[in-house]
C-alpha cells in the first residue's frame, strides 16, 4: 500500500533538491560570468595605472624571481621597442601587444591580455586563463555554501510539514478504525484540512444513512417477529383441533382452517420479504425505460385467479403504451400489491377499477375499488409497517400500503390517498416524466 506521507515526502525533497541545483546552477553560472567581468576590469585598471611608470636604465634590476603561475604578467615598451617595465622576464607571452582584450595560447598556458597604448608608451597586462576559472570557481562555491548547508533542514522541514498536515487524516483514520457496528456517531470535523472535509462529510452521511438502516431493520424485525407469533400460534391451535376431531366432518373443517391459516401465513411472510427487500433509501436498483400499461397487464393477471375467487371484476383503461424510468421489478411489486389490497378489501362481487394517465409533465396510475375505503384521519397512518384498522376486513399483512410507499419514494413518485367513486379507496401514484413517452418499438 502506497503511503501518502512517503510519496509526497520524496516528490517534495526532489523538487526541493531539483530547484535548488538549478539555482545553484544559475548562481554558479553568474558568478562566474561577474568574476571574469571584474577580472578584467582588474586587468584594464592595472594597465591604466602603468601610463606613468618611468624609464629603467637597467630593466632586469626589475626582474624578480619567477612564480611558477604569476597571477599577473605585466610588460611596458615604448613605441620604438624600448622595454620600460616586465614583471616576469621569463614569460612566453610575445613581445608585441594586442590592443583590447585577447586571448592568447602561450607557453602551454592560456592567457587573458589587455593591451593599450598611454602617450607614448604600449603596456600589455596578462593573466593565466585557468587560474581566473580557479578563483572564479571559489567564489561561485563559496556563494552556493550556505544553500548547500540549508539543504538538509529543509529536507526535515518538509518531512515535519507533511507529518502535520496529515495528521488530520490520522485521527480521522483512528477514528473510523475504533468504531463498530453499534457506534455509528458522526466524526468531528474539527481541525480537519478542507481538502479532507468533502471525504469526512461523506461519511458523516453514510453513517447517518446506516444508523437510519440498523434502526429501521431492528424495528422491522421486533414487528416481523411479533407479527409472525400470531399466524404461528394460530396454526399450532388449528394442528391440535385437527388431531382432536371427533369425526370426518369436524376433521374437513379443521383442516380447511387450517389450509386458510398456511395461506396467511404464507401470504405474510411473502410480504415481509417483499418489506425488507424495498427501501427508499436504496439507490441501486437499476432504472430504464419501462412500459408502465404493460406492466400493469401482467400484475392484473398475477392477481385475476385472487379476484376471481372472490367474484370480483378488475377494470383497465389505459393507453397502449406508457413509458417511464423506472426498475421493472420493484415497479410490478408495487402495482401488484395495490390489486392485492383493492381486491382482499372489497366485498365479494365487488369491483376494482385500475387506469393510467399521462401528459407531459407527469404520468398517473390509479387504483379504485369498492370496499370500505379509509377515513381521512388514517390516511397517512396506514403506510405505517403492521397497522390495521380496527373495522373492516382483517386478513392482510399491513405491509401492502408500506411496501408502496417505499417503492414510490425509490422511484421520486408520490402517493396519494382518496376516497373513490365507487365507494372505495382511491390509489395515485405520480411518476414524474423523466423520459419521453415514445412506445417501444414493434
Amino acid at each position: 500500500m502506497e503511503s501518502i506521507r512517503i510519496r509526497l515526502s520524496v516528490y517534495l525533497v526532489a523538487a526541493a533538491i531539483f530547484t535548488a541545483l538549478a539555482l545553484g546552477l544559475i548562481t554558479y553560472r553568474q558568478t562566474l560570468r561577474q568574476n571574469e567581468e571584474l577580472f578584467d576590469y582588474q586587468l584594464r585598471q592595472m594597465a591604466l595605472s602603468l601610463r606613468d611608470q618611468g624609464f629603467v636604465a637597467n630593466p632586469q634590476s626589475l626582474y624578480g624571481l619567477e612564480e611558477e603561475v604569476p597571477e599577473v604578467v605585466v610588460q611596458i615598451w615604448t613605441r620604438n621597442g624600448a622595454i620600460v617595465y616586465l614583471s616576469h622576464p621569463g614569460s612566453p607571452l610575445p613581445d608585441r601587444a594586442t590592443l583590447g582584450f585577447s586571448d592568447i595560447e602561450a607557453g602551454n598556458r592560456l592567457w587573458r591580455v589587455y593591451g593599450t597604448i598611454a602617450r607614448d608608451r604600449i603596456i600589455q597586462v596578462a593573466q593565466p586563463v585557468q587560474l581566473r576559472r580557479d578563483l572564479a570557481a571559489a567564489a561561485a562555491f563559496r556563494s552556493l555554501a550556505p544553500l548547500l548547508a540549508f539543504a538538509p533542514i529543509m529536507a526535515l522541514l518538509i518531512w515535519l510539514l507533511v507529518d502535520s498536515s496529515l495528521s488530520a487524516v490520522e485521527r480521522v483514520a483512528r477514528d473510523v478504525a475504533k468504531r463498530d457496528a453499534r457506534v455509528l456517531d458522526a466524526i468531528s470535523e474539527e481541525g480537519v484540512p478542507s481538502e479532507i472535509a468533502p471525504l469526512v462529510g461523506s461519511l458523516n452521511s453514510l453513517l447517518v444513512r446506516l444508523r437510519r438502516a440498523f434502526a429501521s431493520q431492528r424495528a422491522f424485525v421486533a414487528d416481523a417477529a411479533h407479527e409472525l407469533r400470531s399466524p404461528l400460534t394460530a396454526l399450532k391451535l388449528q394442528l391440535q383441533l385437527l388431531g382432536r376431531a371427533p369425526d370426518e366432518n369436524a376433521r374437513t373443517q379443521a383442516l380447511a382452517k387450517l389450509n386458510e391459516g398456511v395461506d396467511r401465513a404464507t401470504h405474510l411472510i411473502e410480504q415481509l420479504l417483499t418489506a425488507a427487500r424495498t427501501d427508499p433509501n436504496d439507490t441501486s436498483a437499476a432504472l430504464r425505460q419501462t412500459d408502465l400499461a404493460e406492466l400493469t397487464r401482467q400484475a392484473i393477471a398475477d392477481v385475476f385467479p385472487f379476484a376471481q375467487s372472490r367474484h370480483i371484476g378488475i377494470e383497465f383503461d389505459a393507453p397502449d403504451h406508457a413509458m417511464l424510468l423506472a426498475d421493472p421489478g420493484s415497479l410490478r411489486v408495487l402495482v401488484r400489491n395495490l390489486l392485492d389490497n383493492a381486491i382482499r378489501y372489497t366485498p365479494e362481487r365487488g369491483a376494482v377499477h385500475a387506469a393510467i394517465a399521462a401528459d407531459d409533465v407527469q404520468l398517473a396510475l390509479v387504483i379504485e375499488d369498492s370496499g370500505p375505503g379509509i377515513p381521512e384521519e388514517e390516511r397517512e397512518r396506514v403506510f405505517d409497517r403492521f397497522y390495521r384498522r380496527e373495522q373492516g376486513y382483517t386478513g392482510g399483512s399491513g405491509l401492502g400500503l408500506a411496501i408502496v410507499r417505499n417503492i414510490a419514494e425509490q422511484h421520486g413518485a408520490d402517493v396519494k390517498l382518496d376516497a373513490s367513486p365507487l365507494g372505495g379507496l382511491k390509489v395515485s401514484i405520480l411518476f414524474a416524466r423523466a423520459m419521453n413517452t415514445t412506445p417501444p418499438a414493434a
